[in-house]
């Protein structure tokens, strides 16, 4: 490989996938790639491609930054190393172009000094680290308030980037208030832009599923769950800055 083709791969992420990975990206797969947002929410259904990307995204990380550290963050142990494993898959299909320095079933190391390591949903496996150039949360609807609020700290003073991947969990916790306010770039790709997944498929899902499953897993909507008890309309409609607090105001 010549310095410019290099050179070609370390700024375009997407042309980097097609030709080494020998992947065409989804159109939104690309932007994801080529996005410098520093914080990103994937808001996407079912097998639309969102842990292939952010697989991509992370490999690609470690290659062309010295010494980055990139962190794979899950609610289970058994979730971080499936998306691991898809790292590590597209990591082989480069041949020998990067030997490794280190490889276990949860962590990579390259001659670079970059690494990426694989870390279950737990604070006490995730402290520790610093200067992460990359922290992806994968199953992000499902990570606790607590924990992710504990993780965003590495990223303070490397300037690390944040992507966060899922289907929504609820009108709920912190990666929906994400979505609904703050300054992230959302990216959200239901199963209708998705032409792998059959039309035939989805009706069949939507006659036996509950609506907001359906609606949750396949159009990527925050609706209510079954049974609870006050849906998130009427939580809404409750809270008024109209009414003085009892105390303290």
């Amino acid at each position: 490989m010549n310095l410019a083709t290099d050179l070609a791969y370390a700024v375009d992420p997407a042309l980097w996938v097609q030709d080494r990975l020998g992947v065409v990206p989804d159109p939104w797969q690309a932007d994801v790639l080529r996005s410098t947002a520093p914080r990103m929410l994937l808001n996407c259904c079912r097998q639309s491609g969102k842990s292939s990307v952010a697989a991509w995204l992370a490999l690609h990380t470690a290659l062309y930054r010295e010494r980055a550290l990139v962190l794979l963050l899950s609610p289970s142990l058994r979730q971080s190393g499936e998306l691991f494993r898809k790292v590590i898959e597209a990591y082989r299909g480069l041949g020998d172009a990067a030997p490794p320095e280190a490889e276990s079933a949860l962590r990579l190391e390259l001659a670079n000094g970059s690494r990426i390591v694989s870390l279950p949903g737990s604070e006490q496996t995730v402290r520790g680290y610093s200067g992460v150039a990359l922290l992806i949360c994968d199953e992000a609807s499902r990570i606790e308030d607590d924990l992710y609020h504990s993780v965003t700290p590495m990223l303070a003073v490397s300037g690390g980037r944040l992507l966060a991947l899922s289907t929504p969990y609820g009108a709920r916790g912190w990666w929906h208030d994400a979505w609904v306010m703050g300054e992230w770039q959302r990216v959200r790709i239901t199963a209708h832009d998705c032409p792998r997944i059959p039309s035939a498929f989805l009706a069949q899902e939507r006659a036996n599923m509950p609506d907001w499953h359906y609606r949750q897993e396949y159009l990527c909507e925050f609706a209510d769950a079954r049974g609870q008890l006050f849906s998130s309309e009427m939580i809404r409609a409750a809270v008024t800055d109209e009414v003085k607090p009892l105390f303290g105001g």
